[in-house]
C-alpha cells in the first residue's frame, strides 16, 4: 500500500499494531524521519559527545529522558519502543535479533537518540525532478560502510556509513543545492563519483538496504547516513544497544521544511 499521503500519526499507529513492518522511504510525504540508537545512561554522554563531533552523519533531532519511551518534541503521543517498523538488538557489537516491538527489552536506564535521516530530503529532490531510484524501484536505499573515520568520543569510534542515490550528471548540482539547505538531515553529499575512493569495492553489493539500478551516464552520489551509529556500535562493542533496522525509520510529526537551515 502507498502511504505517501498518510499522516505520521496514522502510520505510527499501524506500525504499533504490527500492520506495517516494511522500510519507510516515501511514507508520509513532507514529514521528517529519524534514525534510532538506544543505549544505557552509562554510555549516553559519550554518544552525545560523539554526535557533536560528527554532526554530518549523526545530526541530533531529539534525546530522550533517562528511562522514558515518550517522544516529546518530534511527535505527539509516540512510543519509541513500539512505533518503528523493525528494531535491532546488539550485544557486544554483534547483531542478536530483530523485533517489531522492544517493550519487553526496555530498561529504566535506557536513553534514546533520534538522528536525522536522508529520507527527509527525498521529497524535496522529487519535487525538483531529481530522481530517487530506490523509491522508483520500491526498494530500500543502498547503504555502504566507508573508509572515512568518525571523530572518536569517549568509548565511541567507527567509520561513516553512506547512502547512495544515482542520478544524471546534470542533476547533481541541483541535488547538492537542495540537500545542503537541510543539515539536520545530513545536508550536502559527502562524496560524488568513484565509490572506491571511499572504500566501496562493489557498488552493486551494499552493506545495508538493497541494490538499485545505475543507468548509463549516471553518477553515484553519496550522503552521510544515520546508520553510522550502528557502525560505531559494531566497532565499540557496548554490552547492549538497540537501533532501528536500516531503512525502517521513526516518522515524526515535524515538517521537513522546518528542518531547513
Amino acid at each position: 500500500m502507498n502511504y505517501s499521503n498518510a499522516s505520521p500519526k496514522e502510520v505510527r499507529q499501524l506500525i504499533r499494531e504490527g500492520k506495517i513492518t516494511t522500510q519507510t522511504s516515501g511514507m508520509c510525504d513532507g514529514f521528517a524521519q529519524g534514525n534510532l540508537l538506544i543505549i544505557p545512561k552509562e554510555h549516553a554522554y559519550d554518544f552525545l559527545l560523539f554526535t557533536q563531533r560528527n554532526p554530518k552523519p549523526c545530526p541530533i533531532l531529539e534525546v530522550g529522558d533517562v528511562g522514558s519511551r515518550l517522544v516529546k518534541t518530534m511527535a505527539d503521543n509516540a512510543d519509541i519502543a513500539t512505533d518503528i517498523p523493525k528494531y535491532r538488538l546488539w550485544e557486544y557489537g554483534k547483531l542478536v535479533d530483530e523485533y517489531t516491538d522492544i517493550s519487553h527489552l526496555w530498561r529504566d536506564d535506557f536513553v534514546y537518540f533520534l538522528i536525522g535521516c536522508s529520507f527527509s530530503f527525498e521529497g524535496e529532490l522529487l519535487a525538483s525532478d531529481v530522481p530517487v531510484r530506490h523509491i522508483e524501484e520500491g526498494r530500500n536505499v543502498p547503504m555502504y560502510m566507508t573508509n572515512i573515520p568518525c571523530v572518536p568520543a569517549g568509548i565511541f569510534h567507527g567509520n561513516v556509513v553512506v547512502s547512495m542515490r544515482p542520478m544524471p550528471a546534470d542533476q547533481v548540482i541541483k541535488a547538492v543545492s537542495i540537500t545542503s539547505s537541510m543539515p539536520r538531515v545530513h545536508g550536502a553529499p559527502i562524496h560524488i563519483g568513484d565509490p572506491e575512493k571511499i572504500g566501496i569495492k562493489d557498488i552493486n553489493k551494499p552493506d545495508f538496504g538493497d541494490s538499485v539500478t545505475i543507468k548509463d551516464g549516471e553518477i553515484p552520489v553519496f550522503w552521510c547516513c544515520g546508520v553510522t551509529p550502528q557502525s560505531a556500535v559494531m566497532s565499540t562493542k557496548p554490552p547492549i544497544a538497540i537501533t532501528h533496522s536500516p531503512g525502517h525509520m521513526f516518522i515524526t510529526d515535524v515538517k521537513n521544511s522546518l528542518l531547513k537551515d
